[in-house]
């Protein structure tokens, strides 16, 4: 895999993060613009109507040393792209989730099935685009290294793969909240709040469509791994994700036995994924199902209806401690129960499967992840269809990063956290029905 440093010479006051490579340069930097020119030659495709370079206003002046991905992404860039329309993208060069064509007026709903009920050839073809996006360096995209958040004189941006770009976005989310130099403990932008399904929602769309795009497969759709009531990880075969050992190094014959693990090793606070150009340095995937004494079984399909049964999108305080909340039963830091605070749901799956999957910054790193979040993602859906869920449920918050109108960190163009509390189908995607 190539890595190719880009070091900053310049003022890097002005960073960005899900880092749009054109808009690296000097210029952009000390302009605070990042509104690419499309293939029209127009800053955001303005001329095809595609959409215009619009000035950004902060909600509030942030102190120099506050956290980089405070008010994402107008803290850096006061001008970017707004799309209209079915258009997205950094530079509207792209289609909005669902949509396809040159002028993106093409419609698409996939499905996606229990990965168990694609036929042998699909499997192949699942892990074979995995391998694909693992291996292939992202074009447009490179991502944050720093050994040290306080000096922003440290700060480089690395090329990575796909679906590196994609475990990036979860690990840069997770570390913690830095407010005037000092970290907020267990504090981040994708978990413990009510931005936990809508950011995880988001993180599938976005790998999904690079593969899309990459594979020229408009019909790819990540699976889903239904969990319930399942006994010792069937899916862990060497025909799907792997075997491993009593050390829990996956089987030297599975699909993922040698994929490295991005931003894997020391994690402290004040770092950004340090080793992300050295490949030789990372570790390799481990899993080790059901060893953890706390966590010998997975959720049960009792667990599932009990969750679903939770009326109330979120309540206060809004975090890890909130009760009848159907986010924090869903996210596992609340029993289905609605009133006892344990490990369950989510969270228990990723204390199950152990190894890579149990340390959670770095948890995408293993595929098993995605199939995982995608069945998260479908008792969302399932909860949203029973309630009939409006983006005006989203409730107002003080959890930092995660309020209806803040932005999704480190998604590029713009999402409002409320927005993503919509059908799936508006994202283009539906689910299978399993078993």
């Amino acid at each position: 895999m190539l890595h190719i440093i880009i070091f900053l010479t310049f003022c890097l006051c002005f960073v960005e993060s899900q880092f749009p490579r054109v808009c690296t340069s000097e210029a952009a930097f000390r302009t605070k613009t990042c509104c690419p020119l499309w293939k029209d030659k127009s800053p955001c495709g303005s001329l095809s109507g595609r959409g215009r370079c619009r000035s950004w206003t902060a909600k509030e002046s942030i102190p120099q040393y506050n956290d980089d991905r405070l008010d994402w992404p107008r803290h850096y860039y006061e001008n970017t792209c707004e799309c209209f329309g079915n258009y997205s993208g950094y530079d509207c060069g792209d289609c909005r989730f669902g949509h396809h064509g040159e002028k993106c007026a093409r419609k698409k709903i996939i499905i996606r099935r229990e990965i168990r009920e694609l036929s042998l050839l699909e499997q192949k073809r699942l892990f074979s685009y995995l391998a694909l996006a693992k291996t292939t360096k992202s074009q447009d995209f490179v991502v944050l290294s720093t050994g040290d958040r306080h000096h922003r004189e440290t700060y480089r941006f690395v090329d990575a793969s796909l679906y590196d770009v994609f475990v990036w976005m979860h690990y840069y989310s997770m570390k913690a909240v830095m407010i005037n130099s000092t970290f907020i403990p267990d504090k981040n932008f994708a978990h413990q709040g009510p931005a936990f399904p809508g950011w995880h929602r988001l993180n599938l769309l976005f790998l999904e469509r690079q593969i899309q795009l990459m594979t020229r497969d408009e019909d790819f759709a990540i699976p889903y791994y239904d969990w319930r009531g399942d006994k010792n990880c069937s899916i862990c075969t060497d025909e799907l994700l792997g075997t491993n050992d009593d050390q829990g190094v996956i089987n030297p014959y599975s699909h993922f036995s040698f994929w490295k693990a991005i931003c894997s090793g020391f994690n402290f606070p004040d770092e950004y994924c340090p080793l992300a150009d050295s490949e030789h340095k990372m570790e390799r995937l481990h899993r080790k199902p059901g060893t953890t004494p706390y966590a010998t079984n997975l959720p049960t399909f009792l667990d599932v209806e009990n969750i679903l049964k939770l009326e109330n999108f979120d309540t206060p305080p809004y975090n890890e401690t909130s009760l009848y909340s159907f986010r924090n039963a869903l996210e596992g830091f609340l029993s289905p129960d609605g009133v006892t605070l344990r490990r369950s749901m989510h969270n228990l799956v990723h204390i199950y499967l152990g190894g890579t999957m149990s340390q959670i910054p770095i948890s995408s790193n293993d595929p098993i992840f995605l199939f995982h979040h995608s069945f998260v993602d479908k008792i969302f859906e399932s909860w949203m269809a029973r309630y009939k869920a409006l983006p005006l449920i989203y409730p107002e918050n003080d959890q930092i990063g995660q309020g209806p109108d803040d932005c999704v960190t480190p998604f590029f163009p713009c999402h409002k956290n409320k927005e993503l509390i919509l059908r799936s189908a508006e994202f283009g995607y539906e689910f299978s029905s399993y078993p």
